[in-house]
């Protein structure tokens, strides 16, 4: 078993918004990101993804609706449903979600 400081791991990443596979639970995968503020282009998936903010708060936009998930909250996309992050959200968030190539 591997220990993994989350909050240290985002923190030290290069890039906001640039996420790093921390772990993988069979097709499962963790990923760290750090959120700075910033917007991001709206996006969809082919499977569900779950967003866990460890610090801070994520402000969303999904399926046309405003979502804001503060810490110690998770919020789970559906697959398929388009979704955009909103100005102002700043933070550590874990991203859980399907690995296409999973070993």
């Amino acid at each position: 078993m591997n220990l993994i400081d989350i909050p240290s791991t985002a923190a030290d990443l290069p890039d906001a918004w640039h996420s790093s596979l921390v772990g993988q639970v069979g097709r499962t995968g963790v990923k760290v990101l750090r959120m700075d503020g910033r917007p991001m282009e709206p996006e969809s998936h082919d499977t569900a993804e779950a967003l866990l903010v460890l610090d801070g708060t994520l402000r969303l936009v999904a399926d046309g609706v405003d979502v804001e998930v503060r810490a110690g909250e998770m919020y789970v996309v559906a697959a398929g449903v388009e979704h955009a992050v909103r100005p102002g959200s700043a933070g550590t968030l874990v991203i859980i979600e399907h690995i296409a190539n999973a070993g």
